[in-house]
């Protein structure tokens, strides 16, 4: 019998990454982690924005912040949404 579970899983990560600001979010990550700010200056957002698309990436598991003194750094700890990023962008 097929585990549901897993694909169901899996195609709540796909719906998270499937907004292009997302993606474009993960891709830097990927990259190396960064603040909300550095985002938010990089996509030319609102922060309230930013913000909004970076608790969609943490409620899929897919990024998590660690905080350093006044400013939380994230970083993509879901290696399912790395190695699709690398693929998707040839890395």
């Amino acid at each position: 019998m097929i585990n549901f579970e897993e694909y169901n899983d899996k195609a709540e990560k796909l719906k998270a990454l499937a907004h292009p600001h997302r993606l474009c979010i993960v891709k830097g990550l990927v990259d190396g982690g960064c603040n909300v700010t550095k985002i938010q200056e990089c996509l030319g957002l609102p922060q309230s924005t930013v913000s909004q698309h970076i608790a969609k990436l943490k409620s899929a598991g897919i990024i998590e912040g660690k905080r350093s003194g006044l400013e939380i750094c994230y970083s993509v700890v879901d290696e399912d949404a790395i190695n699709l990023v690398k693929m998707m962008f040839k890395e």
